[in-house]
């Protein structure tokens, strides 16, 4: 049986130390100026020195390649109030190009993503527990909303450049680690929170 080919970037699962994933996340702005769609489970990152007009951090996708830091992950649009209420993670919705608004991350480092490899050049296999690799942006769904983000398979290496940590594979039995598209449990690399230098 092959493994189901449904990128949907990067969906929290748990947290690093076992505890379940509440659906908690942090709201960023993301200015009319900004002409990229996001989609959930889209990787972000904080705008260096910008914001809005209350102080919200502004972010925008993040670059899929070594080297690049990540912020946190896509999970939902946030409408505008005091808190800013949340819409349900993959509801159908996605943040259009060219559009002011807000958006909630899941930019916990803590928390483990399950994320679905591209296959290109082969499955990645029981070997990659433990290597890092990279991302690599798809194109998102306007239909159901989701990220077409995935680990680049052709990237798995053990450098420590490398945007995505690989943890484990996804225990289900719709998911055979040794055919391509499987879903592994992931965590960020390179994330800015631990940028000791800033962003």
């Amino acid at each position: 049986m092959v493994n189901a080919d449904l990128p949907r970037g990067a969906v929290p699962s748990r947290h690093r130390n076992g505890a379940p994933y509440n659906g908690s996340g942090t709201v960023y702005y993301v200015p009319d100026t900004y002409a990229t769609a996001l989609f959930v489970g889209d990787p972000v990152i904080v705008v260096t020195s910008a914001a809005d007009a209350n102080g919200v951090p502004v972010v925008a996708r993040a670059t899929a390649a070594g080297g690049n830091y990540i912020t946190g992950f896509v999970q939902s649009l946030a409408f505008h109030g005091d808190p800013p209420i949340p819409v349900l993670r993959g509801s159908g919705r996605y943040h259009a190009a060219s559009t002011a608004g807000y958006i909630l991350v899941c930019d916990d480092p803590d928390v483990l993503f399950e994320m679905q490899e591209d296959g290109v050049g082969g499955a990645m296999g029981a070997g990659a527990a433990g290597r890092n690799a990279d991302l690599i942006i798809g194109t998102g769904s306007t239909v159901s909303g989701w990220s077409g983000a995935e680990l680049d398979s052709n990237t798995l290496d053990v450098t420590n450049t490398l945007q995505m940590q690989i943890i484990a594979p996804v225990e289900r039995s719709d998911n055979d680690i040794t055919l391509t598209n499987a879903k592994w449990l992931v965590q960020v690399n390179l994330h800015s929170q631990r940028n000791l230098l800033g962003i």
